[in-house]
């Protein structure tokens, strides 16, 4: 469950960034009060720690994976 979450809190992160790059708006931002704004900055920082917990998802090994790796 905490993984989904992480993922999704990722995803909405990504597409931030992405609004910024194409757009230059910062939908975050501007739906909770600017970018130094409280409940801004908590977001941020919330999908920030999302996304440092999503690193681990590179170094587990995948249960469906690790059935395929041993069947032969």
């Amino acid at each position: 469950m905490f993984n989904s979450i992480a993922l999704i809190l990722v995803i909405v992160g990504a597409i931030n960034w992405g609004s910024i790059g194409l757009f230059g708006l910062d939908l975050v931002g501007s739906l909770f009060g600017g970018q130094l704004a409280l409940l801004s900055r908590i977001i941020f920082s919330v999908v920030g720690v999302a996304g440092l917990w999503c690193i681990s998802f590179l170094f587990r090994e995948n249960a469906t994976d690790s059935k395929h790796h041993h069947q032969y």
